[in-house]
């Protein structure tokens, strides 16, 4: 499967929307980053807060009331455990969020706040130190971590005594922080736990409908905008293929799309009618050119007669006749692909049983060994040429020749194999330029011009194929040569 695409439009908005994604990724790291920073930054200063103020005034007052009495061994005041029942008392509701600033109540203890096992989180405890320092306060041990609530001791007793808070749904599994500190050495703890609110969905939410709408406006308009400059290229694209094939500038393409590419149609345009009149001025010149020297030819094969010596006659007519064999094959190569009429739907069969008879009639060892009923628009004078061509290369090299018509998936095949030497392997596309023979002599028995192939390659192009040479298969014990001309069958 291919996951890149061939078309400029594409491509282009492929290559933006990969952009685009790595940007909005990035966009997201840095967003969630900024995110989890304003939220540490929130429990920080929660617990600063904490810290510095008791909210629960109740609590407070309870707590006075205790003042004097020794901590218990676990290191909270008997005073704390009253202001806990006050505390539910007074928001029996509450379950595990306290009612005020999302705090529970400050505490004092003789031991850190750390349980064994636990680490000081030294980046956020830096941070709470500077956050209490702006407030002149200057502890001078500061202990910071994160706790699962249903292993925090005060929170235990909290659920045992409260059975509303214990059946709060979830409450063991959130996260709680625990900061202390201790303003002097050896002196009390003081204790805040803030619980750690849950990641806001609303940031993910955000980041995705931000890309949603940046990929529905800039690809979008940048959709617009290449097919305002690929469909003008489009056009210029199938009206070049057209002209290659026709010729026929008479219908030149209006210019459209960006300044550039609108100028790069008329350039195109102006380009079609300067060859148009180049190929017309080439056609005049050949037509002249076989005019005059035909005429002399002619003149020439008459004037042969009074030759008494047969012999020299015959060889003078051979001459005269292989000079205007050679012409003809240079006028036809010239003019190939400047047909004057469209292709015509054609039965391929009977067209090539039509030349192979034509070489049988002349005792020629050419034989049709394969051939199915195909139609197919061509222009049959050229085809038919070119097929002859093929099979009189062949009877002249290797004299035994076999014809196919076949159909190979979305090809049509006309294969002429003949039992000759074959051509080796380094000289086959030289032998389809321009006056290159098998045989060196220019003898048109022989040799010949070397236009054959030239002009069969030419005339499988102009109908969007090709031709094709191979020697045949060695091992198989079939020698020689294959001559296919490929043409698509659509």
């Amino acid at each position: 499967m291919r996951l890149w695409p061939r078309s400029l439009l594409g491509q282009t908005l492929l290559a933006v929307a990969l952009a685009l994604l790595v940007a909005q990724a990035i966009s997201a790291v840095l967003l969630y980053q900024a995110a989890e920073n304003r939220r540490e930054t929130a429990l920080v200063n929660a617990a600063a807060f904490s810290l510095l103020v008791d909210p629960d005034t109740r609590a407070n007052r309870i707590r006075r009331g205790f003042e004097g009495r020794r901590f218990d061994r676990t290191g909270d005041r008997a005073g704390d455990r009253a202001g806990d029942r006050a505390g539910d008392r007074a928001d029996p509701g509450s379950s595990f969020r306290p009612r005020r600033g999302g705090r529970f109540r400050t505490r004092t203890s003789d031991s850190p706040p750390l349980l064994p096992g636990e680490t000081n989180l030294e980046d956020t405890a830096e941070r709470l130190t500077d956050t209490l320092a702006g407030q002149g306060i200057r502890p001078v041990a500061v202990q910071l971590t994160l706790r699962r609530s249903g292993s925090d001791p005060v929170l235990q007793r909290r659920a045992q005594r409260n059975p509303r808070f214990a059946a709060r749904p979830g409450w063991a599994d959130r996260q709680l922080l625990v900061a202390g500190i201790q303003l002097e050495e050896g002196g009390p703890w003081r204790i805040a736990r803030v619980p750690v609110p849950e990641r806001e969905p609303r940031v993910v939410g955000g980041i995705v409908a931000q890309t949603l709408v940046i990929y529905a406006v800039l690809v979008g308009v940048l959709y617009l905008l290449l097919r305002r400059i690929t469909h003008p290229l489009a056009a210029l694209t199938r009206r070049t293929s057209e002209f290659t094939r026709t010729q026929d500038a008479s219908s030149p393409l209006a210019p459209a799309g960006p300044q550039d590419i609108s100028a790069l149609i008329a350039a195109h345009n102006a380009m079609e009618a300067r060859i148009v009149a180049m190929l017309d001025e080439k056609d005049v010149m050949l037509g002249a050119i076989g005019h005059d020297l035909k005429t002399p030819l002619a003149a020439l094969r008459v004037r042969i007669e009074s030759v008494e010596d047969e012999t020299q006659r015959a060889r003078m007519a051979a001459s005269i006749e292989d000079l205007t064999q050679s012409l003809d094959d240079i006028l036809s190569l010239a003019r190939i692909g400047r047909a004057g009429q469209q292709a015509e739907q054609a039965q391929l069969g009977a067209l090539v049983e039509a030349v192979v008879e034509e070489f049988e009639d002349m005792g020629q060892p050419v034989t049709l060994v394969a051939s199915e009923r195909i139609a197919h628009p061509v222009h049959v004078t050229w085809l038919r040429r070119a097929l002859r061509n093929l099979i009189a290369n062949a009877v002249r090299y290797a004299g035994t020749v076999e014809v196919s018509l076949l159909r190979d998936g979305g090809t049509i095949i006309l294969r002429v194999d003949d039992s000759g030497p074959g051509i080796p392997a380094g000289r086959i596309d030289a032998m389809l330029e321009p006056f290159q023979r098998g045989e060196a002599s220019r003898n048109r028995a022989t040799g010949g011009a070397g236009l054959g192939l030239t002009l069969a390659r030419a005339i499988a192009e102009q109908h969007g194929g090709e031709l094709v040479l191979a020697n045949r298969d060695v091992a198989s014990n079939e020698t020689g040569l294959r001559a296919e001309i490929r043409l698509p069958a659509a």
